[in-house]
């Protein structure tokens, strides 16, 4: 293992939730341990935690409801329980630890970003470990499925972590569900994570609000970050310290790819939902994939949804591929005057920009 490395342990609400739905402090104390064990060897730990909204629902000893605003409610309780055992359990370790609320649109604006990216530091620098969370209570678009796995690999991409534990109640990534094939045997590695794969992987599970389709999601965001990823069962011994180790069979390996992109294009990319799609030409795909363009009105054949101007779009190829997303510079009603107008041929006061290439990451 290298010297010092940064890593970012994501813990999933399946696995600190008992079978009757309260938090396990035997988890969580483990986890601790196993955070203890890397800390002491010099490297750096940042904890991403679920369970929040869990807690709440203990403590407030009332059935899990459905809707956004009371699961927010509840998150808000369940937040103060959940880190009141963090911060015991880890100080019998011998750790501090430091609560971190944050939500995907933090990372689109610049100022929050670089704040962002200050704190964390300034906490590691203290010797803190801070434990981050989904700011539920007051997110605008309630609680979004797979919420702190995409949250762990963009805090992986802040802070330029080296690799990204995904701790879940599953040794890893499966062949097939092994509640249907019991033959299913663990993948090992995966080189790329493919939109087919995450389908393929399933929905939510029960309890939390992720699955393995948003692990894999997630991986796949810290793969563009330049960060490895590790998708491991939370209850193997010592498994923080294997899986940095990159030791065999510690769950299923996402390796980093070479080219890193900008935390603010990866939220664009992976943390920002769709609002509508744009189907181009071939010289259009050529253009925005192979020579950097930004996408004008000329070479869009189609596109559907009511998106508004900032709203993010996929970007379609003529064989129905997505192979890029962006902010949309037009809302969709300009772009139905303009698509595939050249800029003499636009009507006087429109502009020929769908979206500007700044705005715009290439995903395939």
């Amino acid at each position: 293992m290298p010297a010092s490395l940064r890593l970012i342990a994501k813990i999933g609400t399946s696995s600190i939730t008992t079978s009757d739905g309260r938090v396990d402090l035997d988890a969580v104390a483990k986890l601790a341990s196993d955070v203890a064990v890397v800390r002491a060897a010099g490297h750096e730990v940042i904890v991403v935690t679920s369970g929040a909204i869990t807690a709440g629902v203990q403590r407030l000893e009332v059935e899990r409801p459905t809707e956004p605003e009371r699961l927010q409610a509840l998150s808000a309780v369940g937040q103060i329980d959940l880190m009141a055992s963090y911060r015991e359990l880890f100080a019998a370790e011998g750790m501090v630890v430091g609560q971190v609320l944050i939500a995907p649109h933090d990372f689109r604006d610049r100022d929050q970003y670089l704040h962002a990216r200050a704190t964390f530091h300034h906490l590691l620098d203290l010797g803190v470990v801070p434990v981050v969370n989904e700011n539920d209570a007051i997110a605008d678009d309630a609680i979004r499925y797979g919420d702190n796995d995409r949250i762990a690999a963009l805090v992986a991409n802040l802070v330029r972590a080296d690799v990204l534990i995904l701790l879940t109640d599953m040794p890893g990534v499966l062949t097939a569900d092994p509640n249907i094939d019991p033959e299913a045997s663990l993948i090992s590695e995966i080189l790329e994570v493919s939109p087919s794969l995450q389908a393929a992987a399933g929905s939510a599970n029960a309890v939390g609000s992720g699955g393995m389709a948003s692990k894999l999601a997630a991986a796949r965001m810290a793969s563009w970050s330049g960060v490895r990823t590790v998708i491991a069962s939370a209850r193997r011994p010592d498994v923080v310290a294997d899986a940095a180790a990159a030791r065999p069979g510690v769950g299923t390996t996402v390796p980093a790819r070479d080219a890193r992109v900008s935390a603010r294009k990866l939220w664009i990319g992976f943390a920002v939902a769709a609002r509508g799609s744009v189907t181009v030409d071939n010289g259009a795909r050529r253009a925005v994939s192979a020579g950097g363009k930004s996408l004008l009105a000329a070479g869009v054949v189609g596109h559907e949804g009511s998106f508004a101007a900032g709203e993010a779009v996929d970007i379609i190829d003529p064989q129905g591929e997505t192979f890029a997303k962006g902010l949309a510079a037009i809302d969709a009603e300009g772009l139905r005057a303009t698509a595939g107008l050249r800029s003499d041929q636009l009507p006087e006061g429109l502009h020929p920009l769908v979206v500007h290439r700044d705005d715009l990451v290439v995903l395939g």
